[in-house]
């Protein structure tokens, strides 16, 4: 009596770089397949997203050094002209210090990587949150997959952007519909002129994905899945408007203002 051979385990891929065409063009059959899966399948469109947002970090870094060498405008605070001669002084090291591959590559560089990776924590939290509370089923595991698959479309944004720059050879100056936003120079202008500038043509491609994505996993209604993911993304992009301006404000306050 012969004794069965046991099959040796496949081990599973960490890599499924096979899946991002049909994630983008055929999601529905890709969601569904994503949402099968039991383990963690997400590691491919984090590094996919990481890479694309590091090399626009590089390119934008790259026309930013070249505008400095070139002696391009600097801009200065009216009160400049009623400091004393040190406090000028200082203000053209802070100025200076700006300029340095420390502030035009890494800490841009460190940003990106944190806006990749925590914002996919966030969001996958907060969407299996929501999907709990509204009777979806699915562990937190299948939400963080399908947030990192559904966000492809930001990795289509960074290679359209770089593309855009290394063409142009200029900064994209108003993302989105930043264009759109109130004009005035007070603060709620100014954070609407930064939450609109998250608001594109890739955004919508996510929440679509998404909506596809949570469908898929929960079982929940149409009307329930839109209302989750919306309600989520939106809240999430108000918040990293609030961060983006108060980080803004901080940094013009600590470079024009060093010595109050």
């Amino acid at each position: 009596m012969s004794e069965a051979i046991p099959l040796p385990v496949e081990n599973p891929r960490r890599l499924h770089l096979d899946w991002v065409l049909p994630v983008l063009f055929s999601p529905r059959r890709a969601f569904a397949r994503i949402a099968a899966q039991s383990g963690a399948v997400w590691l491919t469109p984090l590094l996919i997203l990481t890479i694309m947002a590091l090399i626009q970090v590089g390119v934008a870094g790259q026309i930013r050094q070249q505008a400095a060498l070139a002696g391009g405008p600097v801009e200065v605070p009216p009160e400049l002209q009623w400091m004393t001669p040190e406090d000028q002084a200082q203000f053209q090291q802070a100025m200076a210090a700006t300029q340095g591959p420390v502030f035009i590559y890494v800490f841009p560089a460190l940003l990106a990587i944190g806006s990749v990776w925590i914002g996919w924590l966030l969001v996958g939290g907060i969407i299996h949150l929501a999907l709990t509370l509204l009777g979806g089923r699915g562990a937190t595991g299948s939400a963080i997959n399908l947030v990192a698959w559904s966000s492809l479309p930001f990795a289509v944004r960074s290679l359209v952007r770089i593309v855009a720059m290394l063409v142009t050879h200029q900064l994209i100056n108003r993302p989105g519909l930043s264009g759109f936003a109130p004009q005035g120079e007070d603060n709620l202008a100014a954070y609407l002129a930064v939450f609109f500038s998250l608001i594109d043509i890739y955004i919508i491609w996510h929440i679509v994905l998404l909506i596809i994505g949570v469908r898929a996993a929960s079982g929940l209604s149409i009307g329930k899945s839109v209302a989750a993911v919306v309600m989520v993304i939106l809240s999430v992009s108000a918040l990293q408007a609030l961060l983006t301006f108060g980080t803004s404000r901080l940094a013009s306050l600590t470079v024009i203002r060093p010595f109050f």
